[in-house]
């Protein structure tokens, strides 16, 4: 559970649902044609901008940006040079009982197990790196579009809510709803865009490089093992991949 977008998104609802119930009467913040024009149409014209099968799939991604697991380089720094050192006294084939719970590290020692040319190796991963960026990018660009479509659709209801006024004028009471109409749509549009889809659209991004980093880590874990590499220059190796301060404190560990 990523706690920050749970807060962050808890927080801001919370927020803005106090400063309307403080202001008074907040029942007057919901309006039902507004919601239709806001939602109905972002859901829409997002729709129309991907396929329907990328569009379905962005309530899955978007619970990426909540739900979120990812072995941290540490870790994974720690267990390249385990299978570093275990391949060089017993052989790459001594890996194959070796305990990997990273799918992806999985994947690839399967492939340097099987005796696959270093290239051969390389290319695949390389290529399983892209796709996944790729993917990620779809997802997350979905939410994107929501977050620049959403307040089109708000500007939209409140040129319909205005030209509802402007026709009713000589009827006061129908002057009331038609501005909701008019004020609420900007209100709904802004929200769902700045506080809901923006946000998890950046979130999305932010897994997205963070799972392209461990997985290109992994890949150069691979080679070094696949060439007999001595696992400290692998670890030196694989510690570029670490922060400047988290860098140097493993450094501290070792000489400690």
């Amino acid at each position: 559970m990523d706690l920050a977008t749970l807060i962050g998104l808890v927080g801001a609802m919370v927020v803005v649902m106090a400063t309307i119930v403080v202001g008074g009467h907040p029942t007057v913040f919901i309006n039902t044609p507004s919601l239709i024009i806001v939602l109905g149409g972002t859901v829409m014209v997002t729709m129309m901008k991907f396929s329907l099968g990328q569009f379905l799939s962005a309530a899955r991604v978007a619970v990426r940006a909540f739900m979120f697991k990812q072995d941290t380089p540490e870790s994974l720094i720690e267990k390249s040079v385990e299978l570093a050192q275990a391949a060089r006294k017993g052989g790459i084939l001594s890996l194959e009982e070796a305990e990997i719970p990273n799918e992806f590290m999985q994947k690839g020692l399967g492939l340097v197990i099987d005796g696959h040319e270093p290239e051969v190796v390389r290319s695949i991963l390389a290529k399983d790196i892209g796709l996944t960026v790729q993917r990620h990018q779809e997802g997350s660009a979905i939410f994107t579009q929501i977050g620049e479509v959403a307040p089109a659709m708000g500007m939209i209801g409140t040129l319909i809510g205005l030209v509802q006024m402007l026709s009713t004028m000589d009827d006061p009471k129908q002057i009331a709803p038609a501005m909701a109409v008019a004020l609420l749509t900007t209100l709904y549009g802004a929200v769902l865009a700045n506080m809901v889809a923006i946000p998890i659209a950046d979130k999305l991004e932010l897994r997205s490089r963070e799972e392209k980093r461990v997985r290109s880590l992994i890949a150069d874990a691979i080679a070094g093992i696949q060439d007999s590499q001595n696992p400290r220059v692998l670890e030196s190796l694989l510690k570029n991949y670490l922060p400047e301060s988290k860098r140097a404190s493993e450094e501290k560990k070792v000489a400690a």
